[in-house]
Formats: C-alpha cells, sequence, structure tokens
C-alpha cells in the first residue's frame, strides 16, 4: 500500500489534470467500460459506497502523473462526493481508497496494458486486473488476474466471479446501443449475466404484455 504526507501537503483535486489528454484509439474503450458503469447503476442503484471511473486519472503518487484506465471499480467511497463531481480520483482524498478493479480495453497499441500499468497496478495494490484484447492472437481475448502475495495471478473462468466484489465478469455476444458483438458483463453468484438497461426495458414491457392477457382472460379489462 502506497503512504502518503499529510494531506494538507497534497496538491487538491481540482489542482490536478482530470485525464492524460490522450483520446481513446477505438470506440470500444469507452463503450466497454460505459456498458458495465451503465448496468452497475442499476443493479447498486440502493448503494452509495462505490464509484466507477471511465477514462479518469487516478492520482496514486503525489510525485508520479495519473494514470488513467479505460474503467476502474472502487469499493467504500463516496458515490458522488458534490454537484461538481469528480473531475479524477484522488486516493489521499478517498481515504487512501483504491480501486478494488481496473479495466484496460487494448486498443491498436499494446504492450503497456502487459508491462507498465500492470506493474503499476501491483505497486498500487489493485486486486483484480481485467484486460480485453480482441488484437492479439497468441492470449485469450479476455484476462482477469487477482492480486496474491504481490502479483497477478490468471483466473481461468467465464465468467470469473470476484469475492470482495459480490459479482462475476466476463464475456458473452449481446446487444449495447443497437450494436450485437461481445460485450464485457456483470453476473451473479449463480452465472447469471445482469441485465442491461435496453434489456430490462424490454422483460418490463412482456411482463406488462403478459399480465394484460391474464387479466383479459378472466374478462378484466385493465386500464391502459
Amino acid at each position: 500500500m502506497l503512504k502518503y504526507k499529510s494531506w494538507e501537503y497534497l496538491p487538491p483535486a481540482e489542482e490536478l489534470a482530470y485525464s492524460d489528454d490522450t483520446p481513446v484509439n477505438n470506440e470500444l474503450q469507452d463503450l466497454i467500460p460505459h456498458l458495465l458503469k451503465t448496468i452497475l447503476a442499476l443493479a447498486w442503484a440502493n448503494r452509495w459506497d462505490w464509484f466507477f471511473g471511465v477514462g479518469m486519472g487516478i492520482y496514486y503518487d503525489p510525485e508520479e502523473s495519473a494514470i488513467v484506465p479505460d474503467g476502474f471499480l472502487s469499493l467504500g467511497v463516496e458515490r458522488f462526493i458534490d454537484e461538481g463531481l469528480r473531475s479524477s480520483y484522488v486516493l489521499w482524498e478517498e481515504n487512501d481508497i483504491v480501486p478494488i478493479l481496473v479495466l484496460e480495453v487494448v486498443s491498436q497499441v499494446s504492450g503497456e496494458e502487459y508491462i507498465t500499468k500492470k506493474e503499476t497496478y501491483v505497486e498500487m495494490g489493485v486486486l483484480y486486473y481485467v484486460i480485453y484484447n480482441l488484437l492479439s492472437r497468441r492470449r485469450p481475448p479476455l484476462e482477469v488476474y487477482c492480486l496474491v502475495n504481490g502479483s497477478y495471478h490468471l483466473q481461468s473462468a467465464n465468467p470469473v466471479w470476484l469475492t470482495e466484489i459480490g459479482l462475476g465478469i466476463g464475456k458473452e455476444r449481446g446487444t449495447f446501443q443497437g450494436i450485437t458483438r461481445e460485450w464485457l458483463y456483470w453476473y451473479d453468484e449463480q452465472g447469471q449475466r445482469l441485465l442491461t438497461p435496453e434489456e430490462r426495458a424490454v422483460e418490463a414491457e412482456r411482463r406488462a404484455q403478459r399480465l394484460t392477457e391474464q387479466l383479459r382472460s378472466l374478462g378484466i379489462e385493465p386500464d391502459l
């Protein structure tokens, strides 16, 4: 775990750059973490002790520049800090709570996800490191690592159950924003995929239709 001087001597979030100004190299770097965040916002709608950042800088050392993963999840922090929300994630302003999960979606330029960033996440103490890579022919598209005794160990399953989070993460084909392809999703302990907002809306409509049909079969015309 990284240690800091008293927070009184460290720069506040508003004085730090909120990103590294590097644009994403493909749409998936934006869409995949946003899908995971959107599903969490529904599944954990009544929880206020979590934060999911997308393309946001994490300041983990006052002497280092921010590291910017494609997505990350922190538990035990305030979901919203004020009306201005977060411009970046600054460990010394978050009670030194390190993200429990970090996601990297490999772009056309790969390599640092497996070496430089991986080493940094180990140093930070990130428990779960997720790499999604459709470009490599030598590696599986989804790799989920768990930090054990100071090093990452690859977990072999789909989905992978994340005990400390209480959810699993895995990949399968589906549709998001009208795009049908392989996506990353959250799963419950039984291995059932959590629904997206669009899927929930469709399911609600189907339930309403079934209820209407049941009422009409009983001679009751529902108020629509």
